[in-house]
């Protein structure tokens, strides 16, 4: 029995991860190298190795013939009948054959055989390791600078970040740990050619697999995304099961898990919003943070319009258009954004069937967006006591009505209106509240019982 064989196969297996199996056949192809360069062919040559002892023999197939052509492929029935009696011509006898007689050269070739099986093997089992991690996320150490590019060790293999994958600004140190995604995985002679990104969209998707439960067990789909790296994402996502919010399930308590992976974008922002099968949902979700008025949507062309507020229209489109570009690759549509005053000027609102109104309210908009009619207003105001036209006993006009006890043009309240007010003292014009330091300042010629408007100065109120 063969016991250092065995050791040997054993330590390189646990080494290499290459099985004993693979290691007895290229210690087969060694010996049947090893033969040919001793006598010149090894087409009759049959190496036996025990898996379990680590015995091996080696043995040439020889025709038995009268007169022999060959000797190496040949034996003659004399010396064929002297190792066994039976033997006849066109029999085969097999000769063994020391393995101690081969040269040095031989022996050489040999060993080289088996390191080079050795070898190769190692490589194809890198290769099958990390093509399987294609389109992963794995964990890196920083080691060096090459040129513009940086080496990143993941294990037993390096990594290439080139340039056009890195994000702009953003400078490693060596020894610094990062996760990168796996691009491309290329077998080459000298093993696998692995090429990592930061910028990849598939980053973010992958970090919120590892970070959210519920996107890794599928409850929650990551639908769509688009990104900007090193300055704004954003995610789309639904939810499989109606008691679990997709949104909620991403941020986490307290935003934890968005800030995990935000840490690790080194802080990139995050929007994520809803998916909606709704074009027009969806592309008002998009557009988040802002608030949209209104959207019209062409499956077909792949357009929409879109209405904000005027408030809202710098923030619809982003800075330097990110917000709105952002929402387009999230989305797939081609987005034009409108104010509320350009849509009104350019006559959107008829090209799109809306009831627009002089005072901003939408009659066919109602129902969604919850904007009551300006009927309804008048209701609520008679209601409340304001009448919609002359004086009544609340003592408000109709016209340039602010708030409850002021008018646009000279300010009454209801106790002080009309010529009531000269009887108590106050005149019509210029009153706002008895005592508010804020508005009128007390002069020496007040008089009690009585105050002028010209003995008051207007303070903070332009209203």
């Amino acid at each position: 029995m063969n016991k250092e064989l065995i050791e040997a196969l054993d330590q390189i297996e646990k080494e290499k991860n290459i099985s004993k199996a693979t290691l007895l056949e290229a210690i087969e192809n060694s010996l049947l190298t090893a033969c040919k360069n001793h006598f010149g062919k090894a087409d009759n040559v049959k190496v036996n190795i025990n898996p379990v002892t680590g015995d091996f023999g080696v043995v040439a197939e020889k025709e038995v013939v009268e007169e022999v052509e060959d000797p190496v492929l040949q034996i003659s029935l004399t010396e064929a009948r002297m190792k066994n009696p039976k033997y006849d011509v066109g029999d085969i006898v097999l000769i063994p054959i020391e393995s101690r007689s081969f040269g040095r050269i031989a022996t050489q070739n040999a060993k080289n055989v088996i390191l080079q099986k050795i070898r190769e093997e190692e490589r194809n089992m890198q290769f099958n390791e990390w093509y399987q991690k294609e389109k992963d996320v794995v964990t890196g150490i920083v080691q060096r600078y090459l040129g513009r590019n940086v080496s990143i060790n993941l294990g037993r293999v390096d990594a290439i970040l080139n340039e056009v994958e890195q994000v702009k600004n953003e400078v490693f140190k060596p020894t610094e740990r990062i996760k990168v995604y796996v691009l491309e995985v290329k077998d080459t002679p000298k093993g696998p050619r692995i090429s990592v990104s930061r910028t990849h969209p598939d980053l973010v998707k992958r970090l919120f697999e590892e970070e959210v439960t519920e996107v890794k067990d599928g409850t929650v789909e990551i639908r769509a995304i688009a990104r900007e790296a090193g300055s704004r994402t954003k995610i789309a996502v639904w939810s499989n099961d109606p008691n679990v919010d997709p949104v909620g399930a991403c941020v986490g308590m307290n935003g934890a898990r968005v800030n995990s992976i935000v840490n690790e974008l080194r802080g990139e922002k995050i929007d994520i919003i809803t998916w909606d099968e709704n074009p027009a949902f969806l592309i008002e979700n998009a557009l988040s943070p802002a608030k949209v008025i209104c959207v019209v949507a062409d499956e077909e062309a792949r357009e929409a319009q879109v209405i904000v507020p005027d408030y809202q229209l710098s923030l619809a489109i982003g800075k330097e258009g990110q917000n709105a570009r952002l929402a387009a690759r999230l989305t797939g549509y081609k987005i034009d954004i409108k104010s509320e005053t350009q849509a009104r000027e350019m006559g959107l609102f008829e090209e799109m069937g809306i009831d627009y109104q002089e005072e901003g309210v939408y009659d066919d908009l109602h129902a969604d967006f919850g904007l009551g009619s300006p009927d309804d207003y008048q209701e609520e105001y008679q209601e409340a006591g304001y009448p919609a036209e002359g004086y009544q006993e609340a003592g408000y006009p109709a016209e340039g009505y602010q708030e409850e006890g002021y008018l646009a043009a000279g300010y009454q309240m209801e106790v002080y209106a009309g010529e009531a007010d000269q009887e108590a003292g106050y005149p019509a014009e210029g009153y706002q509240a008895e005592g508010d330091p804020g508005v009128y300042e007390e002069t020496e010629e007040s008089r009690p019982g009585g105050y002028e408007s010209d003995d008051y100065m207007e303070q903070g109120n332009e209203e």
